[in-house]
């Protein structure tokens, strides 16, 4: 439904997914000109582009879905505990149906330059197509992990078989019965693949590099009793999620770890180990994030409870991290999946012992063997949080670049700005408080911190807004230190920049991409700056350029 637009609007929204579509809600409360633009055929970001077999929440389905709205959360009946694909992107369709957002939005458009005017306090942005327009204020809303990385192998063009990474997994159905599948890697995506079509293909070789931390989902259905007490106590599940650290309804035990006999910490985690979703891994002693000693005798449960699960012993072995404890980078939630590897048709090949050296025409050749596929599944990850920034070339005042600015690792004012970027938002970015929580909840405070900046500046007058180097230094230097204390600074993980298949973001190059401070007090952080009359950022007022109404922009 691309249809005509104009060439100026006051705010230009990129990305239709969970944070754009509540972003326009905000700002088509308010009457503000505004257009959201998506390089998708359609809305819904990472609920478009992922339809792999597997798919779905780590969340609880009641605390993924929006809260503005009594009348929607009364309306939409979750049927699992944690969703699957094709119904989450039904509720996104629903939500922007319900509130009339789709005139709003423009799809199959890629933003491919924004550069800012100095003369006009406007943005210019250049389109993929050639088509150019401006505004006023541009706000990116542009997914943390929607820039799929593949690896770097000779050969990947020969194979004649089919081929894509989970991103790309084909809208139609792919027809797995009776095929030998490949695919590469086991991180959180490869783990949900892998428990879904074991039992669906004829047989499943998984190319493992590194073994990845994971626990049980324990997913059910949701009957319409629950979800009726589930829609009575909204108002007490999303005070919960504000109350916690990372957004969710799983509050940390407040005991300390040293505090806990051995015999209670491993009742806790028996009991937790059982129940769905993060709990084993949020509800858990404070300590196993910080604490090496608490750490590894927490992974040594872990490990255990792997063991009984995989029969043969030497492959259980191989699905235990040597690397890394539980729980010091994001927790992969999986159905059946290490239950996969005691089918005789699922086979792991290590590829630390058995390096890939190249694809085939006819599949994957390992310097012990050839192996021979008819599907082959990249599940190689993303360039996390600042790949899709890096995507659409981002030219601040005098020049410079936004990616240059960033090579070496992000630097944001509340993960939300940038100096030498003026009018640029950016409500999840990176150092915010989203990627390292329940999502759409960091969406909501940072959603709302960026409209409470908006509607300041549209009372006000003013034209330009921008945060001062010294604000955003003294952001970065307390993202950094908020690093120190946890266990994940050293992780071969997204949280920390890591990426084999992205140059310079080898292990060993940390990356202070997410805030780990917990949302209590990222929200107090960002609220304390607006208490304050924004204190950190520069505003400018130009008579010459055009300014909502007042009466608008109350």
């Amino acid at each position: 439904m691309n249809g005509d637009f104009k060439p100026h609007y006051e705010v230009v929204v990129v990305g239709a997914g969970v944070s754009g579509i509540y972003q326009i809600k905000r700002l088509a409360d308010l009457g503000v000109d505004a257009l959201v633009l998506d390089a998708a055929p359609d809305l819904g970001g990472t609920w478009y582009w992922n339809r792999y077999p597997g798919a779905r929440f780590d969340s609880e389905s009641y605390t993924y879905g929006y809260s503005f709205s009594k009348e929607l959360l009364n309306e939409w009946h979750w049927q699992e505990r944690f969703s699957a694909q094709p119904e989450n992107l039904r509720y996104l369709n629903y939500v922007a149906d319900k509130f009339d957002l789709r005139k709003y939005m423009r799809f199959n458009l890629k933003v491919a330059a924004a550069a800012f005017d100095e003369a006009g306090h406007l943005w210019r942005l250049r389109l993929d197509d050639g088509f150019e327009l401006t505004c006023r204020f541009v706000i990116l809303t542009i997914g943390l992990l929607s820039t799929p990385t593949l690896p770097q192998l000779e050969g990947m063009e020969a194979f004649k078989g089919r081929s894509f990474h989970t991103f790309h997994w084909p809208h139609e159905p792919v027809e797995l019965a009776g095929k030998k599948v490949g695919i590469i890697g086991t991180g959180a995506t490869a783990i949900q693949v892998i428990g879904e079509i074991a039992d669906k293909v004829g047989e499943l070789i998984v190319f493992q590099r590194r073994p990845n931390w994971s626990a049980p989902l324990n997913n059910s259905p949701i009957s319409d009793e629950e979800m009726a007490d589930i829609r009575a106590r909204y108002d007490e599940i999303f005070a919960a999620c504000r109350r916690t650290p990372g957004g969710f309804e799983h509050e940390p035990d407040r005991r300390g770890f040293y505090e806990a006999t051995r015999e209670e910490r491993l009742a806790l985690w028996d009991k937790l180990y059982d129940e769905p979703g993060f709990g084993i891994w949020l509800s858990n002693f404070r300590e196993i994030f910080t604490d090496e000693a608490a750490n590894a005798e927490f992974s040594a449960y872990i490990a255990d409870r792997i063991r009984r699960r995989v029969k043969d012993p030497v492959t259980a072995e191989k699905l235990i991290p040597r690397d890394h404890g539980f729980g010091v980078q994001r927790v992969p939630l999986e159905t059946n999946y290490f239950e996969a590897y005691n089918r005789d048709n699922v086979h792991l090949v290590d590829i630390s012992e058995t390096p890939i050296e190249r694809v085939t025409e006819t599949g994957l050749r390992t310097s012990a063997r050839d192996y021979e596929l008819d599907i082959l599944v990249y599940s190689t990850g993303f360039d996390a949080i600042t790949g899709s920034f890096d995507a659409i070339d981002i030219t601040g005042v005098g020049g410079v670049k936004l990616a240059d600015q960033w090579r070496d690792g992000p630097s944001t004012f509340l993960g939300m700005m940038a100096h030498g970027f003026p009018n640029l938002l950016m409500p999840t970015g990176p150092q915010s408080g989203s990627a390292s929580t329940n999502f759409p909840r960091g969406i909501e405070n940072g959603v709302g911190w960026c409209m409470g900046l908006l509607e300041h500046i549209w009372r006000r007058g003013y034209t330009r807004a921008e945060p001062t180097a010294e604000a955003q230094a003294r952001w970065t230097a307390h993202v950094t230190k908020m690093y120190a204390i946890m266990l994940m600074r050293k992780a071969k993980s997204w949280f920390t920049g890591y990426n084999s298949n992205v140059p310079g973001h080898e292990h060993g190059k940390t990356r202070y991409l997410v805030y780990n401070g917990g949302t209590p007090k990222y929200v107090a952080a960002i609220t304390d700056v607006a208490h304050k009359g924004y204190e950190g950022i520069v505003f400018d007022a130009d008579a010459r350029a055009s300014v909502r109404s007042a009466t608008a922009a109350e």
